[in-house]
């Protein structure tokens, strides 16, 4: 497995104008990573696409066709993933909504192929002796927030409910590893995290005051893995075949006795295994999670983040959801592999609508 460890920009419209050759893809299958592991580490958890970069299972299915695959781990999140995007240096990409949304927004020519990690939780912590109990008193104060990410809306979307926005605290842009330095330091008054905030509380130096672990599913974050329009008119065969190879995965990942396995995979991320077990009740919460579905819940879901990406001035531009989407070989692969009821389908409010 070829792993790659990128820093970039964010997306500007001047990249996306950009056209360089992209790899022979009958050469190489490149794929982004909108994350990378603790210190650096080509390494990520969470999905099925982890588990698959993990376990080498794309390389493995391409081996016989001299195909290699690259994976391409960025430091900078979505954002800057957008940007290699952009500049043709990708083929497929693991991200999540709101980073995608301003790429379309943008210009950018994608199509999702399938949900790769849902319901993501999100949690506000601040410093463990900090006299913070609510949201609200960190008003005006300093806090931590990695912007551009999905993370951002479903902030801006809390704030929102709070009748707060942005403006109301001095948010200061960092990026994962530089938000767990800067609570441990004091050096904010608070941040948003995902699952990797166990770790700072585990070790006693960050508690919990806010998170939507109980809330409305309105509030939660979703991953996606997509394809550039280009490569998949040109290459349908292997856009398929990659999918399946998801599929499969995330089949394999969401049998409860695999869950210990899981866990223990993700936490070679560098995030402990601890957190991933408390963030995903005990590995309870992988199947439902690990969905690959893009049914109703999944579209509306994005239907609303265009929306509420409009109404924080995150993107200027509306664009046809409906549009962006390409079901067809998720589709297909669930109905090779019998799958097509393993996970249960929610309707757009997140009611369950049937599976097992």
């Amino acid at each position: 497995m070829k792993n790659k460890i990128f820093a970039l920009s964010t997306l500007t419209l001047a990249l996306i104008a950009a056209s360089p050759a992209w790899a022979d893809p009958a050469k190489v299958i490149r794929i982004g990573v909108a994350t990378v592991g603790t210190g650096g580490k080509p390494v990520f958890g969470g999905s099925s696409a982890a588990t698959a970069a993990t376990r080498g299972l794309i390389e493995e299915e391409f081996k016989k066709d001299g195909i290699k695959v690259e994976w391409n781990y960025f430091k900078g999140a979505g954002p800057a993933v957008n940007e290699a995007l952009a500049n043709k240096l990708l083929d497929f990409a693991w991200q999540g909504d709101l980073p995608a949304i301003v790429a379309k927004a943008s210009g950018l020519k994608t199509k999702i192929l399938l949900a790769n990690g849902t319901l993501g939780t999100t949690y506000l912590a601040v410093p463990a002796d900090s006299p913070a109990k609510k949201l609200e008193d960190l008003k005006g104060k300093k806090v931590a927030l990695f912007k551009g990410t999905n993370g951002q809306l479903v902030v801006n979307k809390v704030l929102d409910q709070y009748g707060l926005t942005e403006k109301d605290f001095k948010l200061i842009n960092m990026d994962t590893a530089t938000t767990q330095a800067a609570i441990a330091t004091k050096d904010v008054d608070g941040a948003w995290f995902g699952y990797d905030v166990f770790q700072l509380v585990d070790r006693g130096v960050a508690k919990v005051i806010w998170s939507n672990k109980e809330g409305p599913l309105s509030l939660t974050r979703q991953t996606h893995f997509l394809v550039t329009e280009d490569f998949e008119k040109a290459n349908p065969e292997i856009t398929q075949r990659v999918v399946n190879v998801l599929v499969r995965t995330a089949a394999d990942i969401s049998k409860p006795e695999n869950a210990e396995k899981v866990l223990q995979e993700w936490s070679k991320s560098g995030v402990p295994y601890a957190s991933f077990k408390k963030d995903y009740n005990g590995g309870a919460d992988i199947k439902r999670r690990s969905s690959p579905l893009l049914d109703e819940f999944f579209y509306n879901h994005y239907k609303d983040a265009v929306q509420a990406s409009l109404k924080f001035k995150l993107i200027r531009k509306d664009f046809d959801v409906n549009q962006w989407f390409e079901p067809k070989y998720l589709n297909q692969a669930l109905k090779e592999q019998k799958l097509e009821n393993f996970w249960t389908a929610y309707d757009a409010k997140g009611n369950p609508k049937g599976g097992k």
